[in-house]
C-alpha cells in the first residue's frame, strides 16, 4: 500500500504537476480531459508496478499509454505547443483526447474479461506458450545467424559502420530508417533485420537451453563454439548505436526479465520501476548516434522535452488523423497493409501506404518517418467499433500472455518464458506505429521462436533420452564471471 501511494503521488500528481506549472497553460475542455487519461494511465502504471504478480505485457502498454499519450499531450494541451507544424482546432484536440480513452477503457474491459476467464484454458495461446526450447533447432538458427552476419554485414558498410551511427549504416545500401525500420527496399530491409532477430533470438535459446547429461559432449561443445560467436553478433547488430532505440530495449529488457532471478515479483517489480524511470528521463537523449553529425545534448525541463521532440509526435499525428477521416473517410481495405505487407507493389498496384507517411502527406510535410498510434490506425480502418474491438482483443490476449507466463514460470526454457517478455517491452513499437513499418521485424520477432520450440512432451523425449536434466538451468555467457546459478549475470 506505502509503495502504490508512493507511486501514485509521482505518476498522478507529482510529474502532471510539473507540466502545468509550466508557464502560459492555458486550460479548456481538451486539457480536463487529458487530465482524466493521466490518472487513467498513471493509475493502470501503478497497479502494475506493485502488483504481487508478474505483468510484463501490461506493463509495456501502461508505460507507452503513460509517457506517450498522457504526459506528452498534457504537456502540448497546456502550453499549445507541439513538435510538428499541422495545427488543429479545440473540437479536433478534444476527439482525440477522447479517442484516446475510449482505448484504453476497452483495453480495460479486456483485461477485465480475460481475467475473469482465467481458470479456463485458452485453446490457441496456452498450447504455443507452453512450448520448449529443442536443441538441434536451436544450434541451426545459431548457426544461421552466423552465416547471414558473414554474409550480410560487410555489404551494410562493415562492421565498423554499426559503431559509428545509425545514418552510416542507412546510407550503406540498407536504407534502414532509424526508428520505424521502413526502408526504400523491403527485400533489404528485412534481410538485415533478419541477421539482428535471428542473432537475438539465437542468444536468448542459447543461454536458456537446459543442460544435457554430462555424457552428451556433442552438443555441449556446439553450443559454447556459437555462443561466444553469436553474443558478438549481437554486440555488432544489436547494439544502441546502429539500432533504434526502441530495438536495442527490446533485446536488453527481453534477457533481463527472461532471466529466473527476474521472473520473481519483488526483482521484476524493482526492474520495471527502473525501467520506467529510463524511459521518463534518459530515453529522449538516446537519440545521439542518430547521425554521424552529433550535437550536444541539452537537458531542457519535463514540458519543453515532450513538446520539442520529435520522439513525442504521436498525439499530434493522431489530431492529424482524426482531420484526415473526417475528410476523406474511412478505409477499412488498409488494414489489410500490414497482414500483407510482403507483397510487392507490382502485383498489388493499390497497396495501402504506410499510415504515418499517408498523414505526413496529407499535413504537407516533405518528411514522411513519422508515427501512427495504433488507436489512429484502427479508427481509420472502420472508426469507433474496431477502436473497441482491437484494443478489447489486445487487452484480452495481454491479460492471457502475462497470466499463462506466470503459471508456467517453474518451468525452464518455455516459449512463454522467453517470448512474452520479447512481445511485451517490442509492443511499444506497435502501439506507436505505423504498422506497415513494424509488420516486418515483428512476424520475424514472433516466428521464429516458433521454429526453435516444439510441443513439451516431444522437447522432453528429444532433449533427454534416459537421465534427467541437470538441475541447473542456464548458460552463462563466457566473460562475465557468472555461473549457471546466476542467469542474472547476462546483463
Amino acid at each position: 500500500m506505502a509503495a502504490a501511494c508512493g507511486y501514485a503521488v509521482v505518476l498522478i500528481g507529482l510529474l502532471p504537476g510539473l507540466v502545468l506549472l509550466s508557464p502560459g497553460v492555458r486550460f479548456g475542455a481538451a486539457l480536463a480531459l487529458q487530465c482524466v487519461v493521466v490518472a487513467h494511465t498513471g493509475g493502470a502504471l501503478t497497479r502494475v508496478l506493485t502488483s504481487a504478480s508478474v505483468r510484463l505485457v501490461a506493463l509495456g502498454f501502461w508505460l507507452f499509454a503513460y509517457v506517450w499519450l498522457g504526459l506528452a499531450p498534457l504537456a502540448m494541451l497546456a502550453t499549445d505547443t507541439y513538435p510538428l507544424g499541422y495545427r488543429t482546432g479545440q473540437a479536433t484536440a478534444f476527439a482525440t483526447v477522447a479517442l484516446t480513452e475510449l482505448g484504453l477503457l476497452a483495453y480495460s474491459a479486456g483485461a477485465a474479461l480475460a481475467a475473469n476467464r482465467v481458470r479456463r484454458r485458452s485453446v490457441l495461446l496456452e498450447p504455443l506458450l507452453s512450448r520448449s526450447l529443442v536443441p538441434v533447432p536451436v544450434l541451426l538458427l545459431s548457426g544461421l545467424a552466423v552465416v547471414l552476419a558473414v554474409l550480410l554485414i560487410p555489404r551494410q558498410g562493415g562492421w565498423d559502420a554499426f559503431f559509428t551511427s545509425r545514418q552510416a549504416v542507412r546510407e550503406s545500401g540498407a536504407a534502414i530508417d532509424p526508428e520505424t525500420g521502413s526502408a526504400t527496399g523491403t527485400g533489404r530491409t528485412l534481410l538485415i533485420w533478419a541477421v539482428a532477430v535471428a542473432a537475438f533470438w539465437a542468444m536468448v535459446a542459447l543461454v536458456h537451453l537446459p543442460r544435457r547429461p554430462a555424457r552428451d559432449q556433442v552438443l555441449r561443445r556446439f553450443r559454447w563454439i556459437l555462443l561466444p560467436l553469436v553474443v558478438a553478433i549481437n554486440l555488432v547488430v544489436n547494439n544502441p548505436i546502429s539500432k533504434p532505440r526502441f530495438w536495442s530495449g527490446t533485446v536488453l529488457l527481453t534477457l533481463l526479465f527472461a532471466s529466473s532471478r527476474f521472473s520473481r515479483p519483488q526483482a521484476c517489480r524493482l526492474a520495471a520501476a527502473a525501467v520506467t524511470a529510463v524511459v521518463l528521463l534518459v530515453f529522449p537523449y538516446g537519440n545521439y548516434f542518430r547521425y554521424d553529425q552529433r550535437e550536444p545534448v541539452h537537458v531542457v525541463a519535463l514540458a519543453e522535452q515532450f513538446t520539442g521532440g520529435m520522439d513525442y509526435d504521436a498525439f499530434q499525428q493522431m489530431q492529424t488523423g482524426i482531420d484526415y477521416a473526417r475528410d476523406t473517410g474511412f478505409s477499412p481495405s488498409s488494414a489489410l497493409g500490414p497482414v500483407l505487407f510482403m507483397v510487392p507493389r507490382t502485383m498489388w498496384p493499390d497497396k495501402p501506404v504506410d499510415t504515418g507517411a499517408r498523414l505526413a502527406e496529407y499535413a504537407g510535410y516533405d518528411f514522411k518517418n513519422l508515427s501512427a498510434p495504433l488507436w489512429i490506425e484502427a479508427y481509420l480502418w472502420a472508426g469507433i467499433p474496431s477502436v473497441i474491438a482491437v484494443f478489447c482483443l489486445l487487452g484480452a490476449v495481454g491479460a492471457r500472455m502475462d497470466h499463462i507466463r506466470e503459471r508456467l514460470a517453474g518451468k525452464r526454457a518455455t516459449l512463454a518464458a522467453l517470448l512474452v517478455p520479447g512481445f511485451a517491452f517490442y509492443q511499444i513499437v506497435v502501439l506507436r506505429g505505423g504498422l506497415m513499418a513494424v509488420a516486418g521485424p515483428l512476424l520475424l520477432l514472433l516466428t521464429i521462436p516458433l521454429l526453435i520450440t516444439g510441443r513439451a512432451a516431444r522437447s522432453a523425449r528429444s532433449l533427454s533420452p534416459a537421465p534427467p536434466y541437470e538441475t541447473a538451468g542456464h548458460v552463462p555467457i563466457p566473460g562475465t564471471g557468472g555461473n549457471r546459478d546466476q542467469p542474472h549475470q547476462l546483463r
